[in-house]
């Protein structure tokens, strides 16, 4: 039976996480496979993956949001096949950056400009769907370090937008 990869949590700031990933078996590791989870304004899940080479590895993940729950999500790619899940939760230090103010205009029937507030030098993304349930399971999407962007959409449709 393979186990499950050991995640063992180094430090955690506003923006980053560290940890160690390792097995305690004999059995030869080629490497692990890592899913970081979060959740955005409670209606968009997101998720990042790195793909870790090596049986023993020190990883950390940059360019976090302070203050949100993050969930890591391991599994270890070895000669017998892959292992079992682990998970490790972590919450960031610090204090969450306010949540922007959108307002959206449209500017014909298939162009609509968004314009929104909050601080600079940050990556937004803007989510829009046709419904609540689009919106949570897969929105189109776009990001930009600016305060607006203008969304191509299809004619005839009404839609809800988020940044």
């Amino acid at each position: 039976v393979i186990p499950p990869p050991v995640i063992h949590i180094e430090s955690y700031s506003e923006d980053s996480i560290s940890f160690t990933l390792k097995m305690n078996t004999n059995i030869k590791v080629s490497g692990y496979i890592v899913n970081i989870y979060w959740t955005f304004d409670t209606h968009r899940q997101e998720k990042r993956t790195l793909i870790v080479e090596g049986e023993k590895s020190l990883q950390k993940v940059a360019n976090l949001t302070a203050q949100t729950p993050y969930e890591i999500s391991v599994w270890a790619r070895t000669e017998l096949g892959d292992s079992p899940l682990s998970f490790a939760r972590v919450v960031t230090t610090g204090t969450r950056p306010a949540s922007p103010s959108l307002k959206a205009k449209a500017i014909n029937q298939t162009a609509v400009e968004c314009n929104w507030t909050g601080p600079r030098n940050v990556v937004y993304g803007i989510f829009y769907a046709t419904s609540f349930l689009e919106l949570y399971r897969s929105p189109h999407n776009s990001t930009t370090t600016s305060h607006n962007m203008t969304v191509m959409v299809n004619r005839d449709e009404q839609y809800l937008f988020l940044v």
